[in-house]
C-alpha cells in the first residue's frame, strides 16, 4: 500500500463515521475491493459503541479469493469471528448476480473501481442492490488541479513509484499499471456525473478531495 493510500483510507474511515450517524440500527453493509476489511470493521464497531447494535451485517466482497482469505484472517481476532454479522463473498462487482436488489443500506468500493473494466456496471450494480435511502461511497485516486503540485506529483508517480516497486517488491510492471490506470481514472467532476448519471443523488459537488486531489471520496443516495 502506498502512503497515500494509507493516509487516505484512514481519512476515508473518519469521514464514513460521520457520515454513519444519520443511521439506525440493524443496517447491513457491503464493502467490496477493499477486503482487508478496514472500514467494514469500523462500520460494526460503530453500530455496537453507539447503537449497542450488535445486529448490523457486513459482506465483505472481493473477485480474488486470497484477499478474502486476509480479510477472514483479520477478523479471526476480532468478536465478529464466526458470528453472523459478517460474510466473506467472491464476486464480481460488475456484476453481483448472488445479490438481490434493495439489500443494503450502505456500499463502499476503495482503491478498486479504477481496476474495473466497465465503471458503469459497478455503479450500476452498486445502485441496485442498495435500498431507497441507502449510500454509495467510493474512495479512489483522483486529479490534482494545482499545476505545480500536480507536476511534481506527476513526477513522483512516473519517475519514482516504478523504481520503488521494483526495489521494494522487485515488480516494476505492477507499480507501473498502478500510476497508468490512476491517469486513465476519470477527473473527480466526470466520475461524479457517471454517478448521478446512475441515478444516484449527490450532495453539494459530491465528492471531497483529499491531499490536493491526489485521492478523493465519493457520495450519492439512492433516493
Amino acid at each position: 500500500m502506498l502512503p497515500e493510500e494509507l493516509v487516505s483510507l484512514m481519512e476515508f474511515i473518519r469521514l464514513f463515521d460521520s457520515y454513519m450517524r444519520g443511521l439506525t440500527t440493524k443496517n447491513d453493509y457491503i464493502e467490496l475491493m477493499r477486503s482487508v476489511g478496514d472500514i467494514a470493521m469500523g462500520f460494526l464497531n460503530y453500530c455496537k459503541e453507539i447503537h449497542g447494535d450488535t445486529s448490523a451485517q457486513v459482506t465483505l466482497l472481493d473477485i480474488n479469493p486470497k484477499m478474502l482469505d486476509v480479510g477472514r484472517e483479520r477478523f479471526n481476532k476480532t468478536p465478529y469471528n464466526q458470528t453472523s454479522q459478517i460474510q466473506f463473498e467472491i464476486g464480481n462487482a460488475e456484476n453481483l448476480s448472488t445479490i438481490s436488489s434493495n439489500s443494503f443500506d450502505v456500499y463502499t468500493i476503495a482503491f478498486g473501481i479504477r481496476n474495473c473494466t466497465h465503471i458503469d456496471r459497478v455503479l450500476s450494480e452498486a445502485y441496485r442492490v442498495l435500498r431507497p435511502g441507502g449510500r454509495f461511497m467510493c474512495l479512489e485516486f483522483g486529479k490534482v488541479q494545482n499545476p505545480i503540485i500536480s507536476s511534481i506529483y506527476n513526477l513522483y508517480s512516473f519517475q519514482i513509484i516504478p523504481v520503488l516497486g521494483q526495489v521494494i517488491a522487485a515488480d516494476r510492471d505492477s507499480y507501473q499499471y498502478l500510476v497508468e490506470s490512476i491517469q486513465r481514472f476519470p477527473s473527480q467532476d466526470k466520475f461524479t456525473e457517471m454517478i448521478k448519471d446512475t441515478g444516484f443523488t449527490v450532495i453539494d459537488k459530491g465528492w471531497e478531495d483529499l491531499t490536493f486531489g491526489i485521492s478523493a471520496i465519493h457520495s450519492g443516495f439512492k433516493l
